[in-house]
């Protein structure tokens, strides 16, 4: 028996070595190291996480959408509260990537060296970072329609987080979701509720088509709303049982996008965007620190005097031109469907761009249907320019935009990547908004910081 757990412990502390290794490799050769050294490890033996002895917070952040904004200002908040925490800062969320991010920030001998561990992570990989040791709390934004050839539909989502959670774990649960709600049925451990009430751009009707979850999870009656926020997202309760949103734990309120200001529990907060999801991460990341003992003045000056850079729809000037670059889920359509909203509500002409080199980083599908999902009608506007489509599906998305009823002479085809900015800049003069996937994003910025650099 002793031999065995000398086997044990040694083959942990080859596969720490190991990873710290590859990352150490990575940095001295500039490649991305958050998914290899992981990917190794894990394959040496991929229970290696459940060896770890990790510190009495563990928290994930988990949903359809919003958890990468989430995550990273829980973090925020926690390192300006003085509270020693490691996270996933690059995005990376898969099990490979969470791999490596643990195993780096452990001594040889398996224990983590910080006093929390914080993980924005893939809703279908909690079960397998989290067999044996669970986390502490665990935050989830929403359970949407997402990656539909990955995930399949939104219950099957849910199942997945649920089957690896066992009532040890306390959730801070968006209770404007009525398909994540109903955790409250039969989740066996503490959660804690937060939403956001009827704000000037909430609706008494469903905003979009395609809506996920509008029917009662206990009695499977129609859901009455008394709002909508966006899709099935808003304030519900049901006729014929007791299943409703009811009363909140932490309540967003006066949100005012122009102002970047909102209420949570009537206490004032900034937001650091003018975008409506900042709002549910703001609120996420309150009632998480909140639960977990950081004094509620603390998080209001921290969230009002010492505010992050948002995660999403960064802002640059090139050549007298205003561009924000809006990181559009694919496979998402209430991601795009914020992302489109904010255009729309902008004042005066502006030019779009749109496109993705690849469905998914994860998978080659390229399943494309989830694009009819999207509202792209709302371009059908007089004050959009020009659409320019790039990437690998240009085509696809603007026959998707000519289906829209979209005047086809709006829309443009840049064929090569390296000529994006330069073909906007000419064919424009208004503002303009990128509505892309990541990848896409970081080749414009750096096209963006090249042009200048040329400048200068």
């Amino acid at each position: 028996m002793l031999q065995y757990y000398l086997v044990i412990n040694m083959l942990m502390m080859l596969q720490i070595l190991v990873n710290k290794f590859i990352t150490l490799g990575c940095k001295i050769t500039k490649r991305n190291g958050t998914v290899l050294p992981g990917t190794f490890s894990y394959n040496i033996r991929q229970n290696i996480l459940e060896k770890i002895k990790y510190p009495k917070l563990v928290i994930g952040v988990t949903g359809s959408s919003g958890k990468g904004s989430t995550t990273n200002l829980i973090a925020h908040i926690l390192k300006e509260s003085g509270i020693d925490v490691v996270f996933n800062e690059s995005g990376s969320n898969g099990i490979r990537a969470i791999t490596t991010l643990i195993l780096n920030n452990c001594t040889i001998f398996g224990k983590f060296k910080h006093d929390v561990l914080l993980l924005e992570i893939d809703e279908k990989h909690l079960h397998l970072a989290f067999k044996k040791n669970k986390m502490s709390h665990l935050v989830i934004t929403n359970i949407t329609r997402d990656q539909p050839s990955r995930s399949g539909s939104p219950d099957l989502v849910y199942k997945a987080i649920f089957e690896a959670l066992d009532g040890s774990t306390t959730l801070i649960l968006n209770a404007d979701d009525p398909g994540l709600l109903k955790a409250k049925i039969s989740y066996p451990g503490k959660i804690i509720t937060y939403g956001i009430d009827k704000t000037v751009d909430s609706s008494t009707h469903i905003k979009l088509d395609s809506v996920d979850n509008v029917y009662c999870p206990k009695c499977h009656k129609k859901l009455d709303y008394k709002f909508y926020h966006y899709g099935h997202i808003g304030s519900f309760a049901c006729k014929n049982c007791d299943f409703k949103r009811g009363n909140l734990d932490f309540t967003g309120t006066n949100v005012d996008l122009k102002k970047q200001k909102m209420k949570i529990n009537k206490n004032n907060i900034n937001l650091n965007k003018d975008i409506f999801y900042e709002a549910y991460s703001n609120i996420a990341a309150y009632a998480l620190c909140s639960e977990i003992g950081i004094k509620e003045v603390d998080i209001i000056n921290i969230l009002n005097n010492k505010q992050v850079e948002c995660k999403r729809a960064n802002a640059y000037k090139v050549n007298n031109h205003n561009i924000t670059l809006l990181e559009s889920k694919n496979e998402n359509s209430l991601s795009y469907y914020q992302s489109l909203k904010y255009i729309i509500d902008k004042e005066g002409k502006k030019s779009v761009v749109l496109g993705f080199e690849n469905v998914s980083r994860r998978y080659k599908f390229n399943d494309i249907s989830w694009l009819w999902d999207v509202e792209f009608e709302m371009l059908n506007n007089s004050n959009i320019d020009k659409i320019f489509c790039i990437g690998k599906f240009k085509y696809d998305v603007a026959n998707r935009l000519i289906y829209a009823n979209i005047d086809s002479k709006k829309i443009i085809l840049i064929d090569e990547i390296d000529d994006i900015l330069t073909t906007v800049l000419n064919e424009t003069k208004y503002d303009i908004y990128t509505m892309v996937c990541f990848d896409m994003t970081d080749i414009i910025k750096k096209q963006i910081l090249e042009a200048n650099n040329e400048g200068n």
